[in-house]
């Protein structure tokens, strides 16, 4: 398809009613929302060093977390001509990895540190739709809004916060003549597994002194991440545990039992609950013995038994001894 017919094509699609898809509705977007021309052919905008210098400065702690993960990916993909970019949740690019054959191309295509990808600024492309739509997005070739940027195809994930707002994207950007969608698919499988890993792992590293709690996802596609406290109660959760939990949407969520959120409901009030969950753990520290659990404690044997009976710990509780 020549640059005329592409820019027309996008142009018709964009005013055309009867024209339903995502990829349509991005195209919308950036001719009538954002006002974009696609047969534009300026290279994205790029912060200046100190503009960028900030960025990366506010956003340090991630970036450090991530870093591993994009060596990971890039380590991959990286030999088939490709480039991994991290963006923040504006498009702007934080970080990258590219070969030094390849980073030319790159760099001319405005595919570097500092450039603005946002849909606002450059339309449907894989950093700016995915951060437009909250979603994982592959935009392969001619799909992209500007003839300018027909050349290459992008494979992206998002990236949420702690918070619950979106944080990020990961982009794999090829540009291979040759690639296939069926390639695509391969690497855009491998950049929204990065993509989680990097959410679980900055998630995690967010609450340092809580144990993180791994609730089911039937799908396996999100981090569905519970952080507890010492008490037991759920202080936060990653942007798919909010949702599958019916947690807050965003912020800071109220803290609540974990025992609530993930079901785990019996016939003992609160506070006996608390006393069951001291009791097996002095045990445990006890390897089991329940004399020394009971002196741990500060009570009698015969009181120690006398609880482990009122809380459903009998005898015959895996790994007791009585010595």
């Amino acid at each position: 398809m020549t640059e005329r017919n592409h820019a027309e094509l996008v142009a018709a699609q964009s005013q055309s009613p009867s024209a339903t898809s995502a990829l349509a509705a991005s195209w919308r977007r950036s001719m009538l929302k954002h006002g974009l021309d696609p047969a534009d052919r300026r290279r994205p905008d790029r912060l200046s060093d100190s503009e960028l210098a900030d960025r990366h400065q506010a956003m340090q702690a991630f970036l450090n977390v991530a870093g591993p993960q994009l060596d990971q990916l890039y380590n991959l993909v990286g030999l088939s001509g490709c480039n991994v970019l991290l963006t923040d949740a504006h498009g702007i690019v934080l970080d990258q990895r590219v070969s030094d054959a390849d980073a030319q191309q790159f760099r001319d295509w405005g595919l570097w540190q500092g450039a603005d990808w946002s849909e606002a600024a450059q339309g449907t492309n894989g950093i700016g739709t995915c951060l437009a739509e909250g979603r994982q997005v592959t935009i392969h070739r001619d799909e992209h809004f500007r003839t300018l940027n027909t050349a290459m195809s992008c494979m992206d994930a998002p990236i949420w916060g702690p918070d619950g707002r979106l944080l990020a994207a990961l982009d794999v950007s090829s540009a291979r003549a040759d690639q296939t969608e069926r390639y695509n698919r391969l690497i855009s499988a491998q950049v929204a597994q990065t993509a989680r890993a990097i959410e679980s792992l900055f998630f995690r590293m967010s609450f340092p002194d809580a144990r993180i709690v791994v609730a089911s996802d039937d799908q396996g596609e999100q981090a569905v991440l519970l952080a507890v406290d010492k008490d037991d109660l759920a202080i936060g959760a990653t942007r798919a545990a909010r949702r599958a939990l019916g947690l807050e949407r965003e912020g800071a969520i109220r803290p609540r039992p974990a025992a609530d959120l993930l079901g785990r409901q019996d016939d003992l009030t609160g506070f006996d609950r608390a006393e069951r969950a001291a009791v097996m753990r002095a045990l445990a520290r006890a390897q089991g013995n329940v004399s020394a659990a009971a002196r741990a404690l500060g009570i009698g044997r015969a009181t120690m038994y006398r609880r482990m009976a009122r809380l459903g710990l009998g005898e015959n509780h895996g790994g007791l001894s009585h010595m």
